[in-house]
């Protein structure tokens, strides 16, 4: 077997900050004097004395070293452990939620699926809610780490075209992967921070404004209301579409814009491709509605930008009754939830990168056909793209496909009519929890699924947020051969 300390050592120290981030709410629940504190500070307590613990017993293991296999399994120990430790505090004080919906909230905490156990929302303690919002963004962050830092060296899901020579999503500007990690927590705090004074600004209160800002840039999802944001004006609206369009942006971009270059953020294809196909689904799905609903454009615009946006984000807020909009609006919405967000960014889905590496294949394809003697190779953003990153792209899509279809049979099986299975499935795989059709909405979106289910979900969730192969890898028995 290979060495598996190196992983341990760097989850233990994650399960120690872990702990102390537990503090945070505990002292907001302390201070409003509603009882719920001890629950934090036991949780707090347990999860940093376990996560020092590993971390002692394993401190001497990265002198011989960190690689690839160690990646693969840190990557799956991270979100599996961390959501474990993270969902003490629901079980032990309010809402006093059962082990498996504990994990659930803390899976889709953690993962920034956003889907929820919990009923009442408005009710809760501030330290909860404070909290959820501290898992969706603790994971928006990890999710950017683990895509620039984690997923090129492992050649996941196509990200080994964005690693020439070091990092050269970076260009020369941070060619370490301490510089990145710095760099990207300063930018992601910066537009967290400017969310938040945002919201504020435009009506909400302290506490929702920190909850949802921290959601939002995160693409999380998590609310501090059960009502989303159908009580927010719409100036709030137009807020949080444009700090979930900028959070599904590459992080990075935001790193060089702040550098002083502009260039690589207006020249980025991913970035061009994802805003215009936003502008066009929403400009789509407002003149349909427009033109069979009738009524002031304005609202209709406004209710349509934000649940596009929060849809093709992946972030999973909500505003009016989009069920109800109609199939075309259904339809636009299943794909824009598929396709996701950028790569590099918090985002699920399959990434507008992939999307775009299959259409330029397929145009490939095309001319190869027309012209049989014609060389055509697959070329993105002036790049060829090498037979490697073809694969793995190819790989990562069909399984994702295959992976959503498994799921949504698996969850009629165990009691879930297969139109609710179908958008359970493709909430979960793409981190998406957005829920148009849930089983039942008297105790939230997923609360009435049966135990099965929500153990299907909680595998779904964490599936789709490790890019499935890295998974897949662990599991193998020769993984961990020496």
């Amino acid at each position: 077997m290979f060495d598996v300390r190196p992983a341990l050592y760097v989850i233990g120290l994650m399960l120690a900050a872990l702990g102390g981030l537990m503090l945070i709410p505990a002292a907001v629940d302390f201070y409003d004097g509603n009882g719920n504190a001890s629950a934090f500070v036991t949780s707090a307590l347990i999860t940093w004395a376990i996560g020092s613990m590993v971390a002692l017993a394993s401190r001497n293991s990265l002198k011989a070293g960190f690689g690839i296999r160690q990646a693969y399994l840190l990557t799956v120990l991270a979100w599996v452990t961390l959501s474990a430790f993270a969902c003490l505090p629901f079980r032990f004080g309010a809402p006093l939620l059962s082990a498996t919906d504990a994990y659930f909230e803390a899976v889709s905490g953690l993962t920034t699926t956003g889907a929820t156990m919990i009923l009442g929302l408005d009710a809760l303690p501030p330290g909860v809610k404070l909290w959820r919002g501290m898992l969706n963004s603790i994971g928006g962050l990890g999710v950017a780490f683990i895509a620039m830092i984690f997923l090129p060296v492992m050649r996941i899901a196509g990200m080994q075209f964005f690693r020439v020579q070091g990092y050269d999503t970076l260009g020369k500007l941070l060619p370490r992967a301490s510089d990145i990690a710095l760099s990207l927590l300063g930018i992601y705090a910066g537009l967290t921070a400017l969310c938040i004074v945002t919201y504020v600004a435009l009506g909400m209160t302290a506490l929702d404004g920190v909850v949802m800002g921290m959601a939002t840039v995160s693409t999380g999802g998590f609310t501090a209301t059960d009502a989303s944001f159908n009580t927010y004006p719409g100036a709030l609206h137009y807020a949080a579409a444009l700090f979930m369009v900028l959070g599904a942006l590459p992080y990075i971009r935001f790193v060089q814009l702040v550098a002083g270059s502009a260039r690589p953020m207006l020249q980025d294809r991913q970035v061009r491709g994802y805003l215009l196909a936003l502008g066009f689904f929403v400009l789509a799905v407002s003149l349909w509605r427009a033109s069979t609903a009738g009524g002031p454009f304005e609202p209709t615009f406004r209710t349509t930008l934000f649940n596009i946006t929060s849809i093709f984000s992946t972030t999973g807020f909500a505003a009016g009754g989009f069920a109800d909009w109609g199939g075309f609006a259904l339809v636009v919405a299943f794909m824009v939830g598929m396709i996701g967000g950028c790569s590099g960014s918090s985002s699920g889905g399959l990434g507008v990168f992939r999307v775009q590496i299959v259409l330029a294949a397929i145009r490939s394809e095309l001319r190869q056909i027309t012209a049989p003697n014609r060389i055509a190779p697959v070329r993105y953003d002036g790049r060829a793209v090498d037979a490697g990153t073809m694969d793995a792209v190819t790989l990562f899509m069909t399984g994702y496909v295959l992976a959503m279809g498994l799921l949504a049979v698996g969850l009629t099986l165990t009691g879930v009519d297969s139109l609710s299975a179908l958008w359970a499935s493709w909430a979960s795989i793409g981190n998406i929890g957005y829920v148009v059709r849930p089983l039942t909405t008297d105790l939230g979106p997923f609360a009435q699924f049966p135990e099965a289910a929500k153990w299907l979900l909680i595998t779904g969730m964490l599936a789709g947020r490790m890019a499935l192969v890295a998974v897949l890898v662990v599991l193998l028995p020769r993984f961990w051969r020496a």
